[in-house]
């Protein structure tokens, strides 16, 4: 759907952004830079925005076939091919730069505890070492996905208004009777806090099949005026409250986003669905997953390293981080999307994945002599698969083998 991955892009980018300036300005969660680098302060809601992205762009083919998802361990299966390879990979130089370079955290270097709670994505269950402060997402991602399948049943059965109250009164009747109605997060089991989030994008993915007059609403004001009260609080309040009172945070900001998610699902506003359309967005949300996963060591290598030999701390330390760092990690990513996770993206099996490397180096060409079929005495047709964002062709969308293009001179038959 047209904008959704320029949003991943931008809000990945957010995300390297407040990295860059928390690598250089110390006593988070309060603000020691410019106070007009303040707003660079808040990559949790980055991190939230993509969760209610996710449950939005999973859920948009389930809403169009009845909410109905096609199949639990087909669901899982791609889920894990699109998301382990290139987890792992730069789990892998994590590892390595934390080890070898620069500490990932003030927990101390990864641990053989940390391959096995992060290489096995529980790190939302198990504490260890981290090797990559990003990855903490990963798991609830994970998460999310084991329990997405219950949720859309629960959306078909009882409609969405069951779905969306019931989960999130769960999680606010838990607030309410923390002490002093301000939960404490730790670094492990954020998941059922943020479980709303993603059940807000579940139900925000309706809109895709609702009728015409709802889909023609101002979503884009309907999400510029839930979002006013939440950034007006937190510039009342400040970063240090804002920060610590995210629980409640998160909840009163997922309306909003889910409204702007909304808009741009039905195309609006003009300016902003021209703005996602232009290819510098295009391709940023086309590697966002691989920038999210590696920008974090990349950063801190230049932040950590590199600036202290050539700058002085404070504002110095940042423009220098952002002007090598963040180019850096944008190349990084693109490089590390072309080898961990474009051909996972474009194949959908083992077969097809090694399949389609061995025709990229072998090569196809008018020198190779093309196989011809005995009964007909006519070039046997290639067949390519065509996957589109979720790994299927064309309206199949599950990566049917029976949905291929055809090329050749022979007559188009079912593979």
């Amino acid at each position: 759907m047209l904008g959704l991955d320029g949003l991943r892009g931008l809000a990945a980018l957010y995300v390297v952004l407040f990295h860059c300036w928390l690598l250089t300005f110390p006593g988070f969660p309060d603000n020691s830079g410019p106070a007009w680098l303040g707003w660079l302060m808040y990559g949790r809601i980055a991190v939230v925005f993509f969760l209610v992205l996710s449950g939005f762009s999973l859920a948009i083919s389930p809403a169009r076939h009845g909410w109905r998802l096609g199949g639990v361990a087909q669901f899982m299966r791609r889920r894990a091919w699109r998301i382990l390879p290139p987890y792992w990979a730069a789990l892998a130089l994590s590892l390595t730069v934390a080890w070898f370079v620069v500490p990932a955290s003030h927990f101390g270097p990864p641990s053989s505890t940390s391959i096995v709670v992060y290489g096995l994505v529980v790190q939302d269950i198990f504490s260890a070492p981290t090797p990559n402060g990003a990855f903490w997402s990963i798991g609830v991602e994970a998460e999310l996905y084991l329990v997405f399948p219950f949720l859309l049943l629960i959306r078909r059965r009882l409609g969405a208004v069951v779905l969306g109250a019931g989960v999130t009164l769960l999680v606010v009747a838990r607030g309410v009777l923390a002490a002093n109605a301000s939960p404490v997060e730790g670094v492990n089991w954020l998941t059922p806090n943020l479980a709303p989030v993603f059940v807000a994008g579940v139900v925000g993915a309706g809109v895709i099949v609702a009728p015409e007059r709802v889909r023609r609403l101002p979503w884009h004001w309907l999400a510029a005026l839930a979002a006013t009260p939440v950034l007006s609080l937190a510039v009342i309040k400040g970063s240090a409250w804002t920060v610590d009172h995210y629980f409640w945070v998160d909840l009163a900001v997922v309306p909003a986003m889910t409204m702007l998610l909304a808009a741009v699902a039905t195309g609006r506003p003009g300016f902003l669905m021209r703005l996602l359309a232009t290819r510098p967005i295009r391709s940023l949300g086309n590697v966002s997953y691989s920038l999210y996963l590696i920008h974090l060591p990349i950063i801190m290598i230049v932040a950590r390293k590199i600036a202290p030999e050539y700058v002085s701390p404070g504002l110095p330390t940042f423009w220098f981080t952002l002007l090598l760092g963040l180019p850096a990690s944008v190349l990084g990513a693109w490089l590390f999307a072309e080898v961990f996770e474009m051909p996972f993206k474009r194949n959908r099996s083992w077969k097809s994945l090694l399949s389609a490397q061995r025709s990229r180096w072998v090569g196809t060409g008018s020198s190779v002599r093309q196989p011809r079929d005995p009964a007909k005495r006519q070039p046997i047709k290639a067949v390519e698969p065509c996957p589109d964002q979720w790994g299927g062709c064309g309206s199949g969308g599950d990566g049917d083998p029976s949905a291929i293009r055809s090329y050749g001179t022979a007559p188009r038959s079912r593979a």
